[in-house]
C-alpha cells in the first residue's frame, strides 16, 4: 500500500534547552485504489505525527507539551 505524509500545520516552539524550533504536523495518507482513473486520489488514515523541520520525530506528552524523541527536550508553542 502506497503512503505519503500531508502537511497540516507548522508552528514555532521554544525548547527547554532555550532554542527555537519549527514543528510540522502531518497526516498519513494512502492511495485510494478503488477508483482506477484517480491515480492522484489520496485518503487519510486517521494517523498523524509531528516532526521538526529537520525530520526528527516529536512526541506528544500528556501535559500538552511536545518532546523531541530520544532527547528529553520539551517544546512549548511560542
Amino acid at each position: 500500500m502506497e503512503r505519503k505524509l500531508h502537511l497540516l500545520e507548522s508552528f514555532t516552539a521554544r525548547g527547554s534547552d532555550g532554542r527555537t524550533y519549527k514543528v510540522c504536523g502531518y497526516e498519513h495518507l494512502v492511495r485510494d485504489i478503488s477508483l482506477p482513473d484517480a491515480y492522484d486520489r489520496w485518503e487519510p488514515t486517521g494517523l498523524a505525527e509531528y516532526r521538526l523541520e529537520d525530520g526528527r520525530l516529536v512526541e506528544p506528552a500528556g501535559d500538552g507539551a511536545l518532546r523531541i524523541a530520544r532527547t528529553g527536550v520539551e517544546l512549548r508553542p511560542c
